[in-house]
């Protein structure tokens, strides 16, 4: 057996001054020797670790460096002072910095992940996916991705190439039969992609309209800024006749894959469904707990709304998007200013439209709570309905925007409060969840740069006039460990195509850990026993080799 040795050991110094009489716990012991260039043996369990820092506890952990606590703190930092940021460019490279001198990184192959945690699971429960994002999520974001992509091809479109800055132009409508029931107007909803910035976004086209002043547009203006997260961003407005007649768009966000509130709950797959097919269900369809997100998700909208002097107008269960989870956004704000400005020439007409959205809300949840459109022509009945199956706060506070009690819209915000502070528990608690699953995408990219140096090294045809620069010294064991990772096989001579494997190999040598591996020839007349630590100086060295010429 051949051990490389590719660097000399660097001569053990004491990082650390130890208290006396202050014992250092053996775990402590072994990661300092460890961050010191000394081997870690045995191998330490990181849940043995975290038990055992849990059984001494935390309130011996102070600010001065001679305690225990932040002995074993400070062997993870491997450096006095600042912790090593493996990620800082000092060099010339804004991707990739040579290292003058070799150090220990931290131990990134040891996860921790990060609360809410996962009910207790069972040993035959637990499998690789639980260190990726979940299936269910995963699967939704692309999707998202591939109906933001979508595209038409231009010998099948009859749609224009391109309006304005605007391209690519794809329907979004379900169906193609025209309607004016909101707007007066038949109008139709495509997905577009800016030549300016490359994004998607979508267009509202109103057929058939006429602008009869150029300042009515102007209130778009006003609308730019107001930004609320339950408000779908409008950005711009223009009339064209590109479409064959006199048309207005008006620019909106793109929010692929939202379905319309009249879609989710009166369309032919509801969420919801209701099992009588009667006017009033037997039972409370949807929960109580929807209901209130609605609620306080468009008030809140509103509230915005009506501070910056303006009217959604647009309280319709068809113009309400639920663009993901629980998440519902105002669609189509802006568009009634401007084909009815004489409704915001006035603070009159301004605060009149503005009671409007607040009985608007009222019909709305009224349908939604009764699971059918029809509710509001049954006011009295779809009241007394809501009474026996909700409770009171829900029938009062629908009976009172249904009736105009309510005046504004602040009054109406205070008396929700204690429902908004659950629905802003339940967001954060969502939020919390979001930020688990994207810890474990966290390190994913340090895989992909040692993969790049990988590809940068390995089978590299000359360098520096050496035609087996890449066969030769230490970049031979670089590829030898290639075939450890991705080109064993099995006792029958069968591919080993192991995630696993790779994972946790690439992991080790990242991390540069002193466990030792087995490398074999091709030809199976040689082989040698190096540890990761060895390898990762062996990579870092040939890379450096290659980036002398660049500087």
């Amino acid at each position: 057996m051949i051990s490389p040795k590719t660097a000399d050991a660097a001569p053990f110094t004491p990082k650390h001054t130890y208290s006396t009489g202050t014992a250092t716990p053996p775990i402590a012991q072994q990661l300092h020797d460890a961050a010191n260039g000394y081997s870690m043996a045995p191998a330490i369990d990181p849940q043995l670790y975290h038990h055992q820092s849990l059984q001494h506890g935390f309130e011996n952990m102070g600010l001065g460096e001679n305690t225990t606590a932040n002995t074993t703190m400070n062997a993870y930092d491997f450096t006095v002072g600042a912790p090593v940021n493996p990620y800082a460019q000092t060099g010339v490279d804004m991707f990739y910095q040579p290292q003058q001198t070799y150090q220990h990184p931290l131990n990134y192959h040891l996860y921790a992940p990060l609360a809410p945690y996962p009910q207790k699971l069972q040993p035959f429960q637990k499998n690789i996916h639980g260190f990726f994002l979940s299936d269910n999520l995963r699967e939704e974001l692309q999707k998202k991705i591939d109906a933001t992509l979508q595209t038409l091809p231009a010998v099948s479109s009859i749609l224009p190439p391109s309006i304005e800055e605007y391209h690519q132009l794809v329907p979004l409508d379900t169906s193609n039969q025209k309607s004016a029931q909101v707007f007066g107007y038949p109008s139709w909803a495509y997905k577009a992609f800016s030549s300016e910035d490359g994004n998607a976004y979508a267009l509202r086209r109103l057929e058939g309209f006429r602008l009869s002043n150029e300042a009515d547009i102007r209130i778009i203006q006003r609308w730019r800024k107001v930004l609320s997260a339950n408000i779908v961003t409008i950005y711009d407005a223009w009339t064209t006749t590109k479409f064959g007649d006199s048309s207005i768009v008006f620019v909106y966000d793109y929010h692929p894959l939202s379905k319309t509130l009249a879609e989710t709950h009166f369309g032919p797959n509801p969420r919801y469904p209701n099992p009588t097919r009667q006017h009033q269900p037997t039972g409370p369809i949807v929960p109580e707990q929807v209901l209130w997100s609605y609620i306080v998700q468009i008030a809140s909208a509103l509230k915005v709304i009506h501070s910056a002097g303006l009217a959604a107008r647009v309280i319709e269960p068809s113009k309400i998007l639920l663009t993901s989870k629980m998440r519902i956004r105002l669609n189509c704000c802006g568009i009634f200013d401007v084909i009815h400005p004489e409704t915001t020439r006035s603070q009159e007409s301004v605060r009149e439209c503005q009671q409007e959205d607040l009985t608007q809300l009222g019909r709305l949840m009224l349908s939604i709570a009764c699971n059918t459109p029809t509710a509001i022509q049954y006011p009295q009945k779809s009241m007394e309905y809501i009474g026996r199956h909700y409770s009171i706060q829900l029938r009062d506070s629908l009976y009172y925007l249904y009736t105009g009690s309510t005046k504004n819209i602040d009054e109406y915000v205070k008396s929700i409060a204690n429902q908004a502070f659950q629905n802003f528990d339940s967001a954060l608690h969502y939020e919390d969840s979001l930020e688990s699953a994207l810890s474990r995408e966290l390190e994913n990219g340090r895989l992909v740069r040692l993969l790049c140096k990988f590809g940068f090294i390995n089978e590299r045809p000359e360098y520096d006039h050496d035609p087996r620069w890449s066969e030769t010294g230490d970049r031979y064991y670089l590829k030898l460990f290639r075939d450890y990772v991705f080109h064993s096989v099995d006792e029958n001579n069968n591919p080993v195509v192991d995630m696993a494997h790779v994972l946790t190999c690439l992991n080790k040598l990242d991390a540069g850990v002193d466990e030792k591996i087995m490398l074999v020839s091709r030809d199976s007349m040689n082989c040698f026993v190096v540890t990761y630590k060895e390898l990762k100086r062996q990579v870092e060295s040939g890379f450096q080799d290659l980036s002398k010429s660049r500087r």
